[in-house]
């Protein structure tokens, strides 16, 4: 019998925000579980208690100095780790080991067999450099996973396939001359929103070009224009027969988010999410983890990130 989706939830996933009022604010992950409890999704699913990452997990994608430059911002909780997007407060440090921390529980799962479909929702920090934060992001969790799935695990190729509004620039540009990283990204087009980045030419460098497919679309790119581009992500990933997928389920594409210009529907969540798990069924043993990534319409969140799993708990 194929276990149950298991999802992570816990209030020390919810530490990672930069407080009340802030678009990441500490409500996020409560308006997603509310959702889920309300539409019974709870009920069908596996919950995993957040784990926190110890310090040497971290150093296998981010550089040691600023590693210790966050434990010393965090003791402190002033100033930022970027140019003026990323405050720190104090527990930053640890509350970031809980992000990295769940996802690499969630990868052992994944690889001893024992739950195949993972989703934590507070995880994707897409943004982040090897050795700098950037956007809100001040570990990238999915570069993490992508570098331990290699040095640890042994799987070489693994398909990132990114739907947030944001381009994922910060793993984008970590794996843009490796070839054995699939990246599929659709987000608005960078002319008009941060990170300013992902234009359609980016498609690799060197002997990694042609493994990168970004997707920018114009501000409010609606359904029919997901549903128009989605076949290419398909047609992308299949050709190259990954071994893991990863989905990064950002739901600021979502119509009415307060800082991006995407209108998708929730609906166009659920098709990536259940359409890579078929993909995942099919090259990977069903291996898929999904992050939760942005999202600041507190409704558009639960809905979208509430399809997501819905879409995992399917059989």
């Amino acid at each position: 019998m194929t276990a149950p989706a298991l999802v992570y939830y816990g209030e020390e996933l919810g530490r990672y925000a930069f407080g009340d009022g802030h678009p990441f604010g500490p409500d996020r992950i409560q308006a997603f579980w509310r959702e889920a409890v309300k539409q019974g999704v709870d009920k069908h699913v596996d919950i995993g208690a957040p784990v926190r990452c110890n310090e040497q997990a971290l150093t296998c994608f981010h550089d040691r100095e600023y590693i210790a430059r966050v434990k010393r911002q965090s003791l402190s909780g002033r100033g930022y780790l970027d140019y003026g997007d990323t405050p720190a407060f104090p527990g930053i440090f640890e509350a970031a080991c809980y992000v990295v921390g769940s996802d690499l529980e969630a990868l052992t799962h994944a690889m001893e067999g024992s739950h195949t479909r993972i989703f934590v929702p507070i995880a994707g920090l897409h943004h982040a450099r090897r050795d700098n934060a950037a956007g809100f992001c001040v570990f990238n969790d999915a570069g993490i996973l992508i570098e331990t799935l290699r040095r640890v695990f042994a799987v070489k190729k693994v398909a990132y396939v990114d739907i947030d509004a944001h381009h994922g620039d910060g793993v984008f540009y970590a794996f843009e001359s490796d070839p054995d990283l699939l990246i599929a990204d659709i987000h608005e087009d960078g002319r008009f929103l941060y990170p300013g980045t992902g234009f359609a030419n980016e498609t690799g460098k060197g002997v990694a070009q042609g493994t990168k497919l970004n997707i920018p679309l114009p501000p409010g790119a609606d359904d029919t224009a997901f549903f128009k581009v989605w076949p290419a992500v398909e047609e992308f990933l299949r050709e190259s027969k990954p071994e893991f997928v990863l989905l990064q389920a950002g739901a600021d594409s979502i119509k009415g988010d307060p800082i991006t210009d995407m209108a998708f529907s929730p609906r166009a969540h659920g098709h990536a999410a259940r359409r890579l798990c078929a993909l995942a069924d099919e090259f990977c043993q069903g291996r898929i983890i999904a992050m939760g990534g942005g999202g600041y319409n507190r409704t558009n969140l639960a809905l979208g990130w509430n399809e997501v799993l819905k879409s995992m708990v399917a059989q």
